[in-house]
């Protein structure tokens, strides 16, 4: 048994060793942070993370010390967080898988230089003790640099801090006022006060603490309507199709498996949703008759006439596929899109939407003058860069009006998800998460329930193996098929809310938070001079 001594001595030890080697202790926090999202939901462990990067870069004794502090930080976060990164690279023949592991740890260390950067601004104008103005200013760094990681070279907005609310779904669901960035600037402020606390400091946290809770409390009251019992359906399509099991020959066995998934026809319309990345036939007709060759297992009619089959007369399908870019001889395809094609019970080819915020190193190489001599490659299949589409469209579906798409990644986009012009009913987001691991699958989702809370939709959602979900306009979980199952999940479709201030406002409300955090922040710190 430990005597209070031993006890004594060893909380001494463990005090020194976080005074000798703090960019350590950093690290370690990163990675206890990151603990707090998807598939671990442990969220407490951020507000444990976030606490020991604030006391650190509190006490750091030069500018230099806090920026090796926050860089370390996010090393450690973002490592974790982004551990699926790797397994990308086990479906390319180009490359060995093991360079994931190497670009998993590169990844993190540039996502490494926004908390970096949060913490130098946080310590530039700390004061010379731990207060509210500094934890204030923190809150308003990181949701700047998280906004500004969302943005640069085309943007990596992947599980920003506020995701981590899900648990606490009535805490996420402030994100249809302030938007994901600012919930987590917030998220900071609520540590932050958390800390001072435990310092003896009940300012901030006589504010934070009570208002997290009644955000919590709130669930009930945020709730979104039930649809009503004539509400179109939704059918959600899941295969359960690895990214190793879509080799040329399986193309027609897997059609085949999609349509009889998708069930029967009643008397009420569907929507019918597919992944992306598993039908691999053209789609399209009206194509030069050698570039069918190539890329195709059966004419483009004879596929969606059996697409349609599964469909009745009010149905629709939503399929994704690629089309192809010709020069303008028509002599070699030039270019393709990851697009989604809007089937109707003929046949015929009503609508298309073309994905137009794609993946880096997934759907095109950047540099490529410079990286391919390297051997670097796309991590998946062939050689020819996607083509980017225009932003976000509408469908016009017959009895369900405008359907939103957004593909894959381009659901993290905190604000830039929805046509602004012409607001959609709903939002279809079909993904291939089949390359992500096991932790990819469940944080893809999280961030599409966060896209539902931020806009106030629905959002329909279909991978090859899973998670795919039907999501109420609140965040909530409809009906969902597991990871690595193949089912359907149908459901009537969820209720819209009206626009929510966020949507109406998008991240500009994030950076008035930020500013304003800011400048209470200063003018605190001035009253108290």
């Amino acid at each position: 048994m430990r005597t209070p001594a031993l006890l004594l001595s060893q909380a001494r030890a463990i005090a020194s060793a976080v005074t000798r080697y703090p960019a350590l202790i950093a690290l370690v926090a990163g990675a206890v942070a990151a603990c707090g999202f998807a598939p671990l939901d442990l969220w407490p462990l951020l507000l444990v993370g976030l606490i020991v990067l604030l006391a650190l870069v509190q006490d750091a004794p030069s500018i230099r010390a806090a920026l090796w502090r926050g860089w370390m930080f996010g090393v450690g976060h973002f490592t974790v967080n982004n551990n699926w990164f790797q397994h990308a690279f086990d479906f390319q023949d180009k490359m060995p898988p093991v360079l994931g592991y190497f670009a998993a740890v590169g990844l993190a260390l540039y996502l490494a230089i926004f908390p970096m950067a949060a913490a130098g601004v946080a310590w530039r104008l700390r004061g010379r003790r731990a207060d509210a103005p500094y934890v204030l200013i923190f809150g308003a760094a990181w949701i700047a640099t998280e906004y500004l990681r969302a943005r640069l070279f085309t943007g990596y907005a992947w599980d920003p801090l506020g995701v981590a609310w899900l648990p606490v779904i009535g805490v996420a669901r402030m994100s249809a006022f302030v938007g994901t960035y600012a919930l987590s600037g917030l998220t900071v402020v609520l540590a932050g006060a958390i800390w001072l606390g435990l310092r003896k400091d009940w300012h901030l946290a006589a504010v934070m603490v009570p208002a997290t809770g009644l955000a919590a409390l709130s669930a009930p009251l945020t709730r979104a309507p039930e649809p009503g019992p004539n509400a179109p359906l939704v059918r959600v399509v899941q295969p359960n199709v690895s990214q190793d099991q879509r080799g040329e020959s399986d193309g027609p066995l897997l059609l085949q498996r999609l349509i009889a998934l998708s069930g029967r026809p009643g008397p009420r319309p569907r929507l019918v949703v597919w992944p992306e990345g598993v039908v691999r036939d053209m789609i399209e007709d009206g194509y030069p008759d050698w570039a069918y060759m190539g890329f195709n297992y059966a004419p483009p009619f004879w596929t969606r006439r059996q697409i349609a089959n599964a469909l009745g007369p009010r149905d629709t399908a939503l399929v994704g596929g690629t089309a192809l870019l010709f020069s303008p001889d028509r002599n070699r395809v030039s270019s393709a899109t990851n697009s989604v094609f809007a089937i109707a019970p003929n046949g015929r080819i009503t609508g298309r939407y073309d994905k137009a915020h794609l993946v880096p190193y997934g759907e095109y190489l950047p540099m490529p003058w410079l990286l391919k001599p390297l051997g670097l490659a796309r991590l998946v299949p062939g050689d020819m860069d996607f083509t980017p589409g225009p932003g976000p469209r509408n469908l016009r579906i017959p009895g369900f009006g405008p359907v939103g798409v957004q593909l894959c990644y381009e659901i993290i986009f905190s604000g830039q998800v929805v046509d602004e012009a012409h607001r959609p009913r709903l939002l279809f987001n079909p993904s291939n998460d089949a390359w992500f691991g096991r932790w990819g699958p469940p944080q893809h989702l999280a961030q599409a329930r966060m896209r539902a809370i931020e806009e106030g939709l629905p959002i329909i959602r279909a991978t090859p193996t899973g998670i795919s979900a039907i999501i109420a306009a609140d965040g909530r979980l409809i009906a969902t098929v597991p990871h690595e199952t193949a089912g359907a999940a149908q459901a009537h479709l969820p209720a819209a809310l009206p626009p929510t201030l966020f949507s109406r406002i998008g991240n500009m409300m994030a950076l008035a938070i930020a500013a304003g955090l800011a400048a209470i922040g200063v003018a605190i710190r001035r009253r108290a001079r």
